[in-house]
């Protein structure tokens, strides 16, 4: 009597999903070790090709929508049902790194190998998206693609947009090759998002799965504040309307405002224009931009309050005025307590170290997160940096957050009957 198979485990190729993504980094290589490839120019046309050619050979059909939609889809034995959904985004910033979205695809694209490799077939399709202009680093507004695909963004307002050279998203698009035909309603069963974390938290925790509970919500302001430009030496420091001196003062009002909402408040002024800008000149007229992020929606209005209160206690009639013009609102997403549970769960039966925590940068899961049951998958990064060309993870980090998200595709695509002889 011959021997029976060994059994396999439902385990990812962490070699194969390494090199998938230093042959993705490639495209757009940069002399520091990052990536270059920003959203519809030729190198990202040409990392979406790589993708595409990747994901036929896998077996998946390939679909792509108005807004430069990929969708790789692995059928199920019942077409009927709707796909369950992994993906991110392949766009980057002009000084990206090597991992900052490309992961969650090609951890998707592993999954989808895993499945072939195993000969699992799923209940439910599986499907790998490739989201358009997540990073919003050369069209705005950012998690374009996802956000029309959620209904979020009007389709022809977005392929209207043009970047700082006139080139419309739409023409873009049409450049090369992913202009698609069509323009799907939604219609994930579920989706999920592997990502690694962009900060430093997991790192601080020792943890290596971050379960991700939701995102934080935003609220980012224009501040003007207005004085009276003078002379820096012969006007006295008791009568000068310095606009400066106010300006600086909302910057440290922004940061004690935060901290009062620790853990979960964050404040951060990014941009400071004055005016003149000359040495010996009091300042008359400073722009700045203030960024609050905070997980619940009851803290984020909580430092909105505390804002508009700093800002009218440093006005001086007739001589400082302060106005708070409020740019960008962004709830607080929940992501789907089921799902966030059974990432737990997943993390915990294969042995992995996990820690609950809020996103506190958005991604296209945010927007999908409106349309379909979602939850994200977070995997450190070292020193907690990205969007740097310096970015890293750690090869086995990055394929236990691929394990996870495998486990989690086969649980919510379902095991058809039959497949399962071969694992453990």
């Amino acid at each position: 009597m011959s021997a029976k198979p060994a059994p396999r485990k439902a385990e990812v190729d962490g070699k194969r999903l390494w090199q998938s993504l230093m042959d993705m980094a490639a495209i757009g290589a940069t002399e520091k070790g990052g990536v270059c490839r920003l959203t519809l120019t030729e190198l990202d046309g040409k990392g979406r090709d790589l993708f595409v050619r990747w994901a036929r050979e896998a077996g998946c059909d390939i679909r792509v929508d108005r807004i430069g939609n990929i969708f790789a889809r692995r059928p199920g034995r019942d077409p009927g049902r709707p796909p369950i959904v992994t993906g991110s985004h392949l766009d980057t910033q002009p000084t990206g790194g090597k991992f900052d979205g490309s992961y969650g695809v090609m951890a998707g694209l592993e999954v989808v190998r895993t499945l072939n490799d195993l000969g699992v077939d799923t209940q439910a399709p599986v499907e790998v998206a490739v989201w358009t202009n997540e990073e919003g680093s050369r069209f705005v507004p950012v998690m374009m693609g996802s956000g029309v695909y959620a209904g979020v963004h009007d389709l022809q307002h977005v392929l209207a947009q043009e970047d700082r050279d006139g080139v419309k998203v739409g023409d873009a698009l049409a450049a090369i090759g992913y202009a698609g035909k069509e323009m799907r309603a939604p219609e994930a069963g579920a989706y999920f998002e592997a990502h690694i974390e962009q900060g430093p938290v997991l790192e601080a925790e020792r943890k290596l799965i971050g379960v991700v509970t939701g995102a934080m919500g935003q609220r980012w302001y224009n501040i003007r504040v207005q004085g009276m430009e003078a002379h820096a030496g012969p006007t006295p420091m008791e009568i000068r309307r310095d606009a400066l001196v106010a300006a600086a003062q909302v910057v440290a009002a922004v940061n004690r405002i935060a901290r009062e909402q620790a853990p979960d408040g964050r404040g951060t002024v990014g941009c400071l224009d004055v005016h003149p800008n000359s040495r010996n000149v009091i300042p008359g007229r400073v722009a700045l931009t203030v960024d609050f992020r905070h997980a619940f929606d009851d803290g984020l209005g909580a430092m909105d309050r505390a804002l508009r209160q700093a800002c009218a206690g440093l006005e001086r009639p007739g001589e400082i005025s302060i106005e708070v013009e409020q740019a960008v609102y962004f709830p607080p997403c929940r992501f789907a307590p089921r799902l966030v549970d059974g990432v737990r769960d997943a993390a915990a039966r294969l042995g992995y170290s996990h820690h609950d925590l809020p996103s506190g940068a958005a991604h296209d899961a945010v927007y999908l997160a409106g349309v379909a049951p979602t939850a994200m998958i977070f995997v450190p990064c070292r020193d907690g940096i990205s969007h740097n060309e310096i970015e890293h993870a750690e090869p086995e980090h990055l394929e236990a957050g691929a394990n996870v998200l495998l486990a989690m595709m086969m649980r919510e695509a379902g095991v058809a009957q039959g497949s399962l002889k071969q694992l453990d």
